[in-house]
């Protein structure tokens, strides 16, 4: 009875352990396609990979550099090329910048008063100009057209200050006519009045000649500074010997003189030692 049992007992294991171990291998089998296909799938996505960079490594030359990965990766990017012409357009601005309706009113404002003061400042300069000493202006001529005299009557001045005296700041540039003031003035020579000004610097009462017939290879002109008054202006051409207006004090002067100057393309030069020499 014992012995039965016990092959019954058995055989029940037997089976059990069978039918246990059946799953198990089909579990088995299934883990070992998945593992299969997993495989194949990596190596078919690491051949994609490889292949285009050994296809373009096989077409290189043989003395050709490695192709790196950057180079690969800019030959198969896409690009987009601009031509070499293709410039920005240049942006334009209009006259004003302001960006509101009262910015843009004082901005107008402020140029017309602009426009306004420069037009003050010619007219000013023309009524300067145009200031003569009408009491005097029909006074004769001393000297014939093409001559060259000195600018004032012999016995009517005393030469004082001349070139290159000492001056605070600056040397003294032309050649002092002492005189009490009135005595008259006149042209050198021939040529046309490029300034006839009050207040021009520390000239004072200003004229000033340009004498293309002696200009030679230089422009020479002659100024007349200190003046009282003026009988020419701007533009009027005259002749050696001309009244020109007559000597004052004005402009930064200590006494009453003619203050005369010559100078060749706008520089100053000994303007008695050049009467001497060309005084006819």
């Amino acid at each position: 009875m014992a012995g039965e049992l016990e092959k019954t007992t058995r055989s029940e294991v037997t089976r059990s352990t069978r039918s246990t171990a059946a799953p198990k291998a089909g579990r088995s089998v299934v883990r070992s396609i998945r593992s299969v296909s997993i495989l194949a799938a990596v190596g078919a996505l690491v051949a994609a990979i490889a292949l285009p960079a050994l296809a373009t490594g096989t077409t290189a030359s043989a003395g050709a550099s490695p192709v790196t990965a950057q180079q690969v990766a800019a030959h198969n990017a896409q690009s987009i090329v601009v031509a070499s012409e293709a410039t920005q357009a240049p942006s334009t601005r209009e006259q004003f910048t302001a960006t509101t309706p009262d910015e843009i009113a004082q901005k107008k404002a402020a140029e017309e008063q602009a426009k306004a003061l420069e037009a003050a400042k010619a007219a000013a300069l023309a009524s300067a100009s145009a200031t003569t000493a009408s009491v005097r202006t029909s006074m004769p001529s001393i000297a014939q057209p093409g001559q060259v005299i000195y600018p004032m009557v012999a016995g009517s001045y005393t030469l004082s200050d001349g070139f290159g005296a000492a001056r605070s700041g600056r040397s003294h540039m032309g050649q002092d006519f002492a005189a009490p003031i009135g005595t008259p003035i006149y042209a050198i020579a021939d040529g046309c009045v490029t300034i006839s000004q009050g207040g021009y610097g520390g000239y004072g009462e200003t004229v000033e000649i340009s004498h293309p017939a002696l200009s030679g290879s230089g422009a020479l002109s002659t100024l007349y500074g200190h003046m009282n008054t003026r009988a020419v202006s701007v533009g009027q051409c005259v002749t050696a010997g001309q009244y020109l207006g007559e000597v004052g004090n004005t402009g930064w002067v200590s006494g009453s003189c003619l203050h005369f100057e010559v100078l060749i393309n706008n520089t100053e030069i000994d303007p008695l030692a050049w009467l001497q020499a060309n005084v006819l």
